[in-house]
């Protein structure tokens, strides 16, 4: 996938696995910073308060450097590094996944515990309707009004967001691109129709 593109989660799932009397129970959320990913942690930690464990995994942005894992407890590596490979084999990101632990008085073992928070996110991340996002970048270009036929065909031939507008003596248009065209529709309209560009 492009670096100007990425999938992640349309609305918020859920999944449950049982092995051994224990509980596993996933929940997924589309995010996009870390303070919603931490609000939704605590959400969670207060609604199954009883419960032993709450482990999760998130990532942010497309560059894979941005993410976190927490064991909460388990054993090193048996909960949170499982549920970001599930995140990373379903290529999502901006993605927070939670797994709550009942314990049911059975030990799993780490290979057990492994399979149980891959399988219970698995469930949760299965289900979701997938949603295809690209990076934009806004961007404002100012020109007199006769160029405002030719302005126009480049927006609609490129397909360009309108985000804002002002027609005076000059023309003002805030547009917004996929971050790849960026530099390409910058020369057209600087090279082609002279027209100024301010990034935003």
């Amino acid at each position: 996938m492009p670096q100007d593109a990425y999938k992640t989660i349309k609305y918020p799932t859920e999944g449950l696995f049982k092995e051994k009397g224990s509980k596993f129970l996933a929940y997924a959320w589309p995010v996009q910073n870390e303070d919603e990913i931490n609000a939704h942690v605590e959400v969670i930690k207060k609604k199954y308060h009883d419960a032993r464990h709450h482990c999760f995994a998130w990532e942010l942005g497309v560059d894979g450097m941005n993410f976190r894992m927490n064991d909460d407890g388990e054993p090193s590596g048996t909960a949170g590094k499982p549920i970001l490979g599930q995140i990373h084999s379903h290529e999502l990101t901006n993605v927070l996944v939670v797994v709550v632990r009942y314990f049911g008085g059975v030990k799993l073992g780490t290979g057990g515990l492994v399979q149980a928070y891959k399988t219970a996110t698995a469930e949760a991340l299965d289900k979701a309707e997938i949603l295809e996002c690209t990076i934009d970048k806004s961007f404002s270009i100012r020109f007199a009004y006769d160029m405002m036929n030719p302005v126009m065909r480049v927006v609609d031939e490129e397909g360009l967001e309108v985000k804002d507008q002002l027609f005076e003596a000059d023309c003002r248009l805030t547009l917004s691109v996929r971050e790849s065209k960026f530099d390409t529709l910058v020369g057209r309209f600087q090279q082609t129709y002279g027209i100024e560009v301010l990034e935003d």
